[in-house]
């Protein structure tokens, strides 16, 4: 772990660490040559030994580095420094789709349609790029506060070894298609097999293979059907459903082919939730489930690519079912199937009218008199009840307040009936995410398949703000906010009395009570700030001060006269313009006072000029200004070589002025003030 301060390519200032994955370590970072915030991911130690890892490593963060598109987390650059490898991203605050959909249990039918929309732009940019992603995954999505849905980990998904399944990639094998599993090459319509089961998850609140192993996860993916997730969601809308459906069928051909087709589908799916447009190209009666040999769970669990053989045997879950003879026979062989069920049940029907009309149930054609034909009406209404309708059944409604949405609909599908969230509101009871309150009573009885309608709670009414977040770090203060249900928004402001990145004050300020996930603005210290001395020569008096105070400058007057300026007018300067000083410092302003008397003869110059400090031997040329005149009293080499510049300088003008040092044709100092005397 990387301490606070340290600063990576001379460049990245390490500020807080913010997370940590499988493969790398993820800080907040200020960037010293933009001045602004970004994300620094640092690859962990394990990983640095391996070089073509990091070859590879490096390679795709660059490729990745190409690609911009508002739904993808940018990469700004890709380096290393003492053997510390990393990739500068966008800074993005905010939160994982993952823990998004823990925080709700499930998504709306609209959020979960626009952030599948969003992540599929993002994925068709990198596509189009030639960039698979490899790990598309709820805990690669992150959704801003402003509400932007955006894809990160480009370049680090694919530079790892996606044929390897071990403990770091428990959370990614929920989402990995069938042919990753394998160790199949994987292609764009990997990324779409696990948006899907990304699609599944947000409108299930649920993913569809679990297990306590990874390698058990991953034989669910190559052989196990999931079940639909209207099963868990009885009103999802049919068209998502069959979106779903398609992305996740384990025949790559069989799938979506380009995400374009099912951006196109999603967008359709929200006009016409329940039209029957997407096109399913189901699994013939004949397929069989291939089972995977010992030999293969090995490989599987060591992540080793099978031999040309064995691949054979696996690629007929793909392919051998499926192939075009396949394809021209399973019309016949289905209307066989169809036709023999067709002719069997017109025989059993044959048989129970003849069994029932021997055993005198059913009575077809004449008899004998009138009398028998009424007796046996009479006996055939008699013995068959008047048809009364089939009570339907019903199911006690179990109490589901404190429980999520997620553990709410598991227990009622375990009772056939259904729950729908049909709003939100806050509660000092029940903690965010748990359901407050139902339309239907506990313990009463309704039908089978009675939708039940109920409100989550959004947290706590009002929150107080802390009254000990001044003097916190960022990130310490922006955790104690999350904690509460706020949302911390980070501002910068100089200050030389707070310690650089923490806070100086919050706005609303500590003690203030305010609604649960209100923005609070962080106001966080960047140190003493400092202002470059503005050149304020020849300016009034009202206009220099002015100028001082909209810099956070002091100032102070001092009275003094000159020929060379106006009445009025600024002559000279303490400290002079152009010195750095910081905000607050005190300036003075030396203001000419009235016209200075016509000087009655020569005057000379008092003393020697010194070396002003940062001299470095340069050609050097001394202007004298004085009584509105500007003359050169020397050019040429150092004066200073053997001392102080002792030559007699002679002026007309009066007792004081101003000497311009100038070093290779830029003025660098200048004296104010030099006393002449008298000749």
């Amino acid at each position: 772990m990387l301490k606070e301060g340290i600063v990576l390519g001379e460049r990245y200032e390490i500020i807080s660490r913010v997370g940590s994955g499988g493969m790398a370590d993820v800080y907040k970072a200020r960037d010293h040559k933009l001045s602004r915030l970004v994300a620094v991911k640092v690859m962990k130690a394990e990983f640095r030994e391996d070089t073509s890892f990091v070859t590879k490593f490096q390679k795709e963060a660059q490729a990745a580095a190409r690609l911009s598109h508002p739904n993808v987390v940018n990469v700004f650059d890709v380096g290393e420094d003492r053997g510390l490898y990393y990739i500068v991203m966008e800074l993005v605050e905010g939160i994982t789709l993952k823990n998004y959909i823990t925080k709700k249990g499930k998504l709306s039918v609209k959020e979960a349609t626009s952030i599948a929309i969003q992540v599929s732009l993002g994925l068709q940019a990198a596509h189009h790029q030639g960039i698979v992603h490899r790990d598309v995954k709820p805990q690669n999505i992150i959704i801003s506060t402003d509400g932007k849905v955006k894809l990160s980990d480009f370049g680090i998904a694919k530079a790892s070894n996606s044929n390897t399944i071990t403990a770091n990639v428990m959370g990614s094998v929920h989402y990995s298609s069938p042919e990753q599993v394998r160790g199949g090459v994987s292609d764009a319509r990997s990324d779409i097999y696990s948006l899907g089961i990304t699609m599944y998850e947000m409108a299930t609140g649920r993913v569809p293979f679990d297990g306590d192993t990874t390698v058990s996860i991953a034989i669910k993916h190559l052989q196990e059907e999931m079940v639909p997730p209207s099963r868990y969601t009885p009103d999802l809308p049919y068209s998502l459903e069959q979106i779903i459906l398609k992305a996740t069928q384990k025949n790559q051909a069989r799938r979506y082919q380009n995400v374009g087709e099912l951006i196109d589908d999603l967008k359709r799916s929200l006009l016409e939730p329940q039209g029957d447009f997407v096109t399913l190209n189901t699994i013939d009666d004949t397929a069989q489930t291939v089972k995977v040999s010992d030999e293969e769970l090995r490989e599987i669990r060591s992540g080793i690519s099978k031999k040309q053989d064995n691949k054979e045997k696996i690629r007929k879950f793909d392919d051998e079912d499926y192939d075009e003879d396949d394809d021209k026979s399973s019309g016949l062989e289905r209307g066989l199937t169809i036709g023999g069920f067709v002719i069997g049940a017109i025989i059993i029907v044959v048989l129970i009218i003849l069994i029932g009309n021997m055993a005198g149930i059913f009575h077809f054609g004449s008899r004998d008199s009138s009398d028998e034909d009424a007796a046996s009406s009479a006996v055939v209404e008699s013995s068959v009840p008047e048809e009364t309708p089939a009570a339907e059944e019903q199911v006690e409604v179990p109490d589901f307040r404190g429980m999520t949405v997620s553990a709410a609909t598991e227990e009622a599908v375990k009772r056939k009936i259904g729950i729908k969230q049909v709003g939100t509101d806050a509660s000092d009871e029940y903690a965010e995410g748990e359901i407050i309150s139902q339309n239907v009573d506990p313990e009463s009885r309704v039908n089978v398949n009675t939708t039940i309608e109920v409100v989550v709670s959004s947290g706590k009414a009002n929150v107080t703000i802390p009254a000990d977040l001044a003097g916190k770090s960022q990130a310490d203060a922006e955790k104690a906010l999350t904690d509460l249900g706020l949302v911390p928004r980070v501002e910068l402001q100089s200050n030389g009395t707070v310690e650089v990145g923490s806070v100086i004050s919050s706005d609303p300020a500590a003690g203030s009570s305010v609604p649960a996930n209100s923005t609070v603005t962080l106001y966080i210290s960047r140190g003493e700030a400092t202002v470059t001395v503005p050149s304020l020569i020849g300016y009034d008096e009202a206009t220099a001060t002015q100028s001082l105070t909209h810099l956070g400058l002091e100032y102070q007057i001092e009275q003094g006269s000159t020929d060379a300026m106006g009445i009025g007018e600024v002559y000279s300067m303490d400290p002079t313009y152009g010195t750095e000083v910081p905000v607050g410092t005190t300036i003075t302003l030396y203001i000419n006072s009235e016209e200075e008397e016509e000087a009655g003869g020569q005057y000379r110059l008092s003393g020697t000029l010194s070396e002003p400090d940062g001299y470095e031997g340069g050609v050097v040329r001394l202007e004298l200004v004085q009584g509105g005149n500007t003359i050169t009293i020397y050019e040429g080499s150092n004066p200073w070589t053997e001392g102080d510049y002792d030559e007699p300088v002679y002026s007309d003008s009066g007792e004081t002025g101003v000497i311009n040092i100038y070093e290779d044709g830029v003025r660098k100092w200048q004296y104010n003030n030099v006393p002449f005397v008298a000749v």
